[in-house]
């Protein structure tokens, strides 16, 4: 987690197959919610976000990306676990290059040895009911 006062410049992936999307799943003990993100991750100093889009791919859940197209920039102001956040999303519309990535249920990735996260596909329909929660919400634009 970043340090208190600090921006963090991240990259996420919008990654759709027809009315689903492959998301994350996360969860708030505070607020005690799960809520669902898009995949991606912190851009390292001196790398491009398209390079660590596809780094961060690689090393979470071993897939290759392809139709790579940059979306815009969303500025991102959120409360997690009890402490203020604030991320700048360079954000990404790609697809898996293997197509083995559409059939799966959902995968379980480390994004440290202590975190564990679950990956899946879900309905567009049932974030946008407000039946799972999607962040941040202007992601909606982009759907």
């Amino acid at each position: 987690m970043n340090k208190a006062g600090e921006i963090r410049v991240i990259v996420l992936a919008l990654i759709r197959d027809g009315e689903r999307i492959f998301v994350s799943e996360g969860y708030d003990p505070v607020k005690q919610e799960t809520f669902y993100r898009a995949l991606g991750g912190g851009v390292d100093f001196g790398e491009t976000s398209r390079a660590a889009l596809e780094r961060e791919f690689q090393e979470e859940i071993q897939a290759d990306l392809t139709n790579i197209k940059y979306l815009g920039c969303i500025e991102n102001l959120f409360t997690f676990n009890g402490r203020q956040g604030h991320e700048i999303i360079q954000l990404y519309q790609c697809d898996f290059a293997d197509s083995k990535f559409y059939q799966l249920e959902s995968l379980i990735f480390s994004e440290s040895p202590h975190h564990k996260h679950r990956a899946l596909w879900i309905d567009i329909s049932r974030l946008k009911s407000g039946e799972l929660r999607l962040v941040p919400e202007v992601f909606f634009e982009y759907l």
